[in-house]
């Protein structure tokens, strides 16, 4: 995981393997409607407005992401900038959550890593939370994205 600060945003990126064809792991990680399967700490996810897949699309996320004081789930309401599927690569922001993620973005890209191998690159900024670590919530949100990218392949065998 590699992490750097600049416009005073705080970045952070985390990668893996996945043993399995790029195009695979795009029609896993592209869809809505498969965000549960490979985001163990998504419940649901639902569309709100737009067209999944073009720019403007907004969803609304929500689960167990950040453990909250009175034991309710986290929400996350994330809308689409790009999707680019001849790249493999996407980036939403987040506008609205009850985490104080307000304006931060999550950008994903795949990259064919032969012998029917996928490399996940997964980067997100945020802007600084009063009253937060740095490190800490970098180190957390990369352990939360490591986790979901080790699961894709399981939940690609797991629909086929």
């Amino acid at each position: 995981m590699a992490l750097e600060i600049t416009n005073d945003k705080w970045h952070g990126s985390v990668g893996g393997i996945v043993g399995a064809p790029i195009d695979d792991v795009w029609t896993i990680v592209s869809e809505t409607s498969k965000l549960s399967q490979w985001m163990p700490m998504v419940e649901n996810c639902s569309k709100l407005a737009g067209e999944e897949g073009l720019p403007g699309y907004v969803r609304l996320v929500s689960g167990f992401m950040f453990p909250q004081a009175d034991g309710d789930r986290t929400w996350i309401k994330e809308k689409l900038v790009s999707m680019n599927p001849a790249l493999y690569s996407y980036v939403y922001r987040m506008e609205a959550s009850n985490v104080g993620l307000d304006g931060s973005t999550n950008s994903l890209k795949l990259m064919d890593y032969g012998e029917n191998s996928t490399l996940v690159d997964w980067s997100f900024e945020i802007d600084p939370i009063e009253g937060a670590s740095e490190d800490s919530l970098i180190d957390y949100l990369g352990f939360l994205y490591k986790t979901c990218i080790n699961r894709i392949e399981g939940a690609i065998k797991s629909s086929l």
